[in-house]
């Protein structure tokens, strides 16, 4: 008995979703664009957060010597910063492999070599390149290292600058934009969503008005109130099934398209991402639609479907 009223519920919901027509298109096409938006807001918070995470690693504080310290001095500043607990590494560059390297990096400059080439001495001094452990903790070397900044022998300082504050800039910034990027996708699928839930609400109300007269024989000849309702919740829920789908398949074509422009620009692979994590996307769009297809449809039974 119970196998034959699903079965019965089911059917009336396919044929409730054929005879709606171009009704139940809208409803699709409506769901299809919010979790659309959905997959896009969780594809973009994974790019920032790979595009984030591969900047806060090639992040580092660079401690610029001056070109009076000595060897000496400068590896004894490394040694009393790797007992620090934040630090997780150091690189010593020495003068000469800076004046090497700033070559390399100047090396289709001819004026820059040139005038190189006229000092008597190197203007470079060594360089000390740190990495913590996270990137919160770049803060409380800065500090430390503006305390290392008296005088070695009262005449002469050993570090000449450090370039902490400049990263620091550039992290909080890209931090702001993906926080007001993510705040703005937020809300504009809260729309969608509050959009869809109300076309799909509509759509319902209209099934109901057209299947009134059968309605009507069913609760005469006493169909209880499950069955009457059931088709209506299911014609929600297909709904969000199958906008599930084309949301999902829709987003392979745009993302062969943009991703070669992402990768120039963000370095990070996301149609391969995409494809790999595509069970995981799949799952959520389907959620997503169903929720709303149930939310959307209980309401409209609930309101006109007085039984």
């Amino acid at each position: 008995m119970f196998t034959t009223n699903v079965r019965r519920i089911v059917k009336t919901g396919f044929t409730n979703f054929w005879r709606n027509g171009i009704v139940s298109i809208s409803s699709v096409l409506m769901m299809t664009v919010t979790l659309s938006v959905i997959i896009a807001l969780l594809l973009s918070s994974v790019l920032f957060s790979l595009t984030l995470d591969r900047i806060k690693n090639e992040i580092d504080i660079n401690v610029y010597a001056t070109t009076i310290a000595t060897p000496e001095e400068v590896l004894k500043l490394k040694q009393d910063l790797e007992f620090l607990p934040e630090v997780d590494s150091i690189e010593y560059i020495s003068r000469e492999q800076a004046l090497a390297n700033f070559k390399d990096r100047h090396r289709n400059d001819e004026q820059t070599l040139q005038a190189l080439d006229e000092l008597d001495e190197n203007p470079l001094g060594a360089v000390l390149n740190i990495k913590a452990k996270e990137i919160s903790q770049y803060a409380g070397i800065a500090k430390f290292l503006e305390s290392k900044t008296a005088l070695v022998d009262a005449e002469v300082s050993v570090i000449e600058k450090v370039n902490y504050y400049q990263n620091k800039i550039i992290i909080d910034r890209l931090n702001k934009i993906i926080n007001a990027i993510n705040k703005f996708g937020v809300a504009l699928a809260m729309i969608l969503i509050i959009v869809s839930i109300l076309i799909t609400f509509n759509t319902i109300r209209l099934a109901i008005f057209i299947s009134r007269e059968e309605i009507k024989i069913m609760r005469l000849v006493g169909a209880n109130n499950s069955y009457i309702r059931g088709p209506f919740i299911f014609e929600g829920i297909m709904y969000g099934v199958i906008s599930a789908i084309i949301s999902v398949i829709l987003f392979y074509p745009l993302l062969f398209w943009l991703n070669p422009f992402i990768e120039n620009i963000f370095l990070v692979d996301l149609l391969s991402y995409y494809f790999s994590h595509i069970l995981m996307f799949f799952s959520v769009s389907f959620v997503a639609g169903v929720l709303f297809g149930i939310i959307s449809s209980v309401l409209a039974v609930r309101k006109y479907l007085k039984i």
